[in-house]
């Protein structure tokens, strides 16, 4: 997947296209139901993507001004926008989506390019700017796994599957003591190691599954480890 990120713009588009219809197909009581998130309805998982392409807009201006300007105001603030949208009609859920998916995209369209090179304060810490449109891709096509609307790991495209299986697996091997696991993405060439290498159980699949488990977006049932055992557990991913 490209690095560049006025050229994966091209991925957020698609990805937000298959999330605005699956949005629309919700009614009153579908936003009303459970999401795969603790505590979040489907209601609540949309306010916060909606939320979330505000705080990029946020960043991406901060990048372009050089002003210290935050994702969000709080975490406080995050948390009430977030539930006091939860439960908007279905029709205002679309309309916030779209509206702040293209104040989004005019956002990343404004960034001379030397603004890319800077590094921004993000909800948990220092991001490069560069990695920004990444990061929209990735709240996109993750939280739309959490909406539990018939919508899978599958779905994702090859690129964006590997750099997130590559992303999370990188997140986990820099936790302190991560359960030791390679992971190895069934007729790939390459392993992926997390840990300590030696003794370490082998976990196989298709890229998607992997990837979905090791974010904690699926059981894991389609993999096998080598030798027969249980799955390691992740550690929490971000």
């Amino acid at each position: 997947m490209t690095t560049d990120p006025l050229l994966l713009m091209g991925e957020v588009d698609a990805a937000t296209d298959r999330l605005l219809r699956t949005a629309a197909t919700f009614d009153t009581a579908d936003l009303a139901g459970p999401s795969l998130l603790p505590g979040w309805t489907r209601g609540h998982v949309l306010a916060h993507l909606a939320r979330n392409a505000d705080g990029f807009v946020n960043l991406l201006t901060s990048a372009r001004t050089g002003q210290p300007v935050p994702m969000y105001a709080s975490l406080a603030a995050r948390t009430a926008d977030i539930e006091s949208g939860a439960g908007r009609p279905p029709a205002e859920h679309l309309d916030d989506l779209r509206r702040t998916a293209d104040l989004f995209a005019e956002a990343v369209a404004a960034m001379p390019a030397e603004a890319w090179a800077a590094t921004v304060q993000a909800r948990r810490g220092p991001w490069p700017a560069a990695l920004l449109v990444w990061g929209r891709l990735r709240e996109i096509e993750v939280h739309h796994l959490d909406l539990a609307a018939d919508y899978r790991a599958s779905a994702w495209s090859e690129t964006f599957t590997l750099r997130l299986l590559r992303e999370a697996a990188t997140h986990h091997g820099n936790r302190p003591a991560p359960p030791s696991m390679v992971l190895r993405v069934d007729g790939g060439p390459h392993e992926l190691v997390i840990g300590d290498r030696v003794g370490a159980p082998v976990v196989s699949g298709p890229a998607p599954d992997l990837a979905a488990w090791l974010i904690g977006r699926g059981g894991g049932d389609t993999l096998a480890v080598t030798p027969d055992g249980p799955l390691p557990t992740p550690p929490e991913w971000i």
